[in-house]
């Protein structure tokens, strides 16, 4: 069995659960997959599978190598692609699809995203520092404060938390519980939220 698929972020809802209580939930379109790549021990170190989402518009702009791959294993075109563990043993040949049922309701999963970009912020907004009195004639307001000393050692340590970049980097939710599948649509409804924007590229694995 492979340990996880390739899926899409429609965006947030809320359901009733069976107590009759309102769950937000993320909807996500997960897949259909297909199987691209079968890696073995023998040849390539490790057992994994490659799979890439299907989509219902073709794909385009794919580099030869990515176009000779596919065309290898008398697959369609297809941008994404990822890999994932085998587990069990289970036999898995290429052009498998893998589904949204390989999911259960109330099963863990780790989803797996790139969180939205932010720009460049201040400490304030980046680490949550609590910032100076807004007081009148206050000189510190949103500043980072003192970032090292001033003769000994005469620099500023590594990993200081500083204004800089936020957002945009690869974030993986833990212990995040199936709500709903529907199989006929591809979808699974996940607890809570899920990083990334609308339309995001995101990965379910079995926790």
């Amino acid at each position: 069995m492979i340990k996880g698929l390739i899926a899409k972020k429609i965006g947030m809802t809320q359901v009733y659960n069976e107590e009759g209580r309102v769950v937000p939930v993320t909807v996500l379109e997960a897949g259909p997959c297909v199987v691209t790549q079968v890696k073995n021990l023998e040849k390539d170190g490790y057992v994994a599978a490659q799979i890439g989402l299907v989509e219902n518009k073709p794909a385009k702009r794919l580099s030869k190598a990515e176009t000779g791959h596919l065309s290898k294993s008398g697959i369609a075109p297809l941008r994404h692609l990822r890999e994932f563990k085998i587990v069990d043993g289970q036999e898995i040949n290429v052009g498998d699809q893998v589904l949204a049922t390989m999911f259960e309701v109330k099963e863990k999963v780790l989803v797996t995203g790139r969180s939205k970009g932010k720009g460049f912020q201040g400490v304030i907004r980046r680490h949550g520092f609590g910032g100076g009195r807004m007081s009148h004639g206050s000189n510190f307001h949103r500043a980072p404060g003192s970032i090292g000393q001033c003769a000994t050692p005469s620099r500023v340590f590594p990993g200081k938390k500083m204004p800089g970049h936020m957002g945009d980097r690869r974030v993986t939710v833990k212990g995040l519980e199936i709500v709903r599948v529907i199989e006929d649509k591809n979808l699974i409804l996940v607890k809570g939220a899920v990083p990334g924007s609308k339309g995001g590229l995101v990965t379910i694995r079995k926790g």
